[in-house]
């Protein structure tokens, strides 16, 4: 007990206050590291456009992540160092030889609760809050440190490039996008965010990534009108039409010339029936050329975003889609993408759909072959792939290498496909269970 009475009881306690101080500082770093990591800079930025100073600090400061992060640790590791270094002194100068046993575990434990669970357990519950309070002193220790952390960086870099890893301090691990599309997943996984939200939202945020051909009405389903037809037999034809526009061909049906409005049809009809001199004898003088509209046509290459952002700048809902060679493909509706969003539109016009998900009695599915894998998707909650194909079908056949022909079972993606039905070379039924 010679060194207990050479260091003094002064000493001693004032080399315990100097731990328990490390400690808290210890602590405060711990915590600043989990808060301003956690934290949404959503949110954050939402604190700071009503005001607070703070979160406005801890999204500057936020920005450069490295140098944040490596500033923290550099505080941190100086504390913790400094105190283990003190208690081992002070145990040492207590216990002799045996001190360092015992400033290892009584160290080990008053860290571990309270400068690192304690801390980062409080800073995970409330991020925001606690970045918020700890960004103006963060902000100034990141500025005290930044040379140390600068020559750091450096040599942490020129390290990883002798193994061949090169970093790029401008890029994003994960994009805005990715951590949207992932939150909304996540809440939806854990019950926070319903699944028509989750589709409405995701919908959105794939405008981007999605293009008209996917889409699409295919030409063989588009309702055209004949420019050589007879006035009468137009006139009947628009009539029985749900739809209020349609494309004019003339010759082929592939050589659309213009498109019809219901509106303009009306008023051509009006002008010549109750116009001066009318009578409706003169509806055999109504020639469609003169209130047709030019064809809006657009490649199906377009991103459903882009497309959108078009539609809304031309003051149309309404475009012929074709592909590199110019010929016909389909056509796309400002409707069609709106429905990607919000699911199907319809009103008191439209023929209502059939029930898309009826289970068997084995539990399968009866799908149209021509539905697309997103509605499927959509529908079911299921996530069968969508890069190499747009419908059911083109999937299976996408797996299948060829035209499976009626009664042809496949198991693929978790799924079984059998192929129940088969026109030409089109699959057009097609009944799926999951696997498990």
């Amino acid at each position: 007990m010679e060194t207990a009475t050479t260091m003094g009881m002064g000493a001693a306690w004032g080399i315990a206050a100097a731990i328990l101080v490390l400690l808290a500082m210890s602590a405060f770093f711990s915590g600043s590291e989990t808060a301003l990591t956690a934290a949404s800079r959503g949110k954050l930025r939402s604190r700071a456009d009503r005001g607070e100073a703070g979160a406005a600090s801890a999204l500057t400061i936020t920005e450069d992540n490295e140098r944040l992060i490596g500033s923290v640790l550099l505080g941190n590791n100086i504390v913790n160092i400094l105190a283990a270094s003190l208690a081992t002194a002070l145990f040492t100068a207590l216990f002799g030889e045996g001190g360092v046993a015992v400033a290892t575990l009584v160290m080990t434990a008053l860290v571990l609760i309270f400068a690192e669970v304690l801390p980062k357990t409080y800073a995970i519950s409330n991020p925001e809050t606690a970045a918020s309070r700890v960004a103006p002193v963060i902000r100034v220790v990141v500025r005290v440190f930044a040379p140390v952390v600068g020559v750091v960086r450096a040599l942490v870099r020129a390290i990883l490039r002798l193994f061949g890893v090169d970093i790029d301090p401008d890029a994003d691990i994960m994009s805005a996008h990715e951590e949207i599309v992932g939150a909304i997943t996540l809440g939806h996984t854990e019950g926070g965010v319903q699944k028509e939200d989750r589709d409405r939202l995701l919908g959105a945020l794939d405008l981007g990534e999605r293009t008209v051909e996917e889409i699409m009405l295919h030409r063989s389903n588009i309702e055209m009108v004949d420019v050589a037809a007879e006035p009468g037999a137009i006139l009947d034809q628009c009539l029985a039409s749900r739809h209020t526009r349609l494309p004019i061909f003339e010759g082929e049906a592939e050589n659309i010339i213009g498109i019809v409005h219901a509106k303009d049809l009306l008023r051509k009809v009006d002008a010549l029936v109750r116009g001066s001199g009318g009578d409706i004898a003169r509806i055999a003088e109504f020639d469609i050329r003169d209130v047709m509209t030019v064809p809006y046509f657009v490649p199906e290459t377009t991103t459903l975003d882009d497309q959108l952002r078009q539609f809304l700048r031309q003051h149309t809902h309404f475009a012929l889609v074709i592909d590199e060679y110019g010929a016909l493909q389909g056509l796309i509706t400002l409707e069609d993408i709106l429905e990607e969003i919000v699911g199907e539109i319809t009103d008191e016009y439209d023929v209502p759909d059939a029930p898309t998900l009826e289970p068997e009695a084995d539990g399968s599915f009866a799908i149209d072959g021509a539905m697309t894998i997103r509605d499927l998707n959509r529908a079911a909650d299921w996530n069968l792939p969508d890069e190499e194909a747009n419908t059911i079908a083109g999937l299976v056949i996408h797996e299948a290498q060829s035209i499976p022909t009626a009664g042809q079972v496949f198991s693929f993606h978790g799924f079984r496909f059998e192929v129940a039905e088969r026109i030409a070379n089109r699959i057009t039924k097609l009944r799926i269970r999951p696997l498990n």
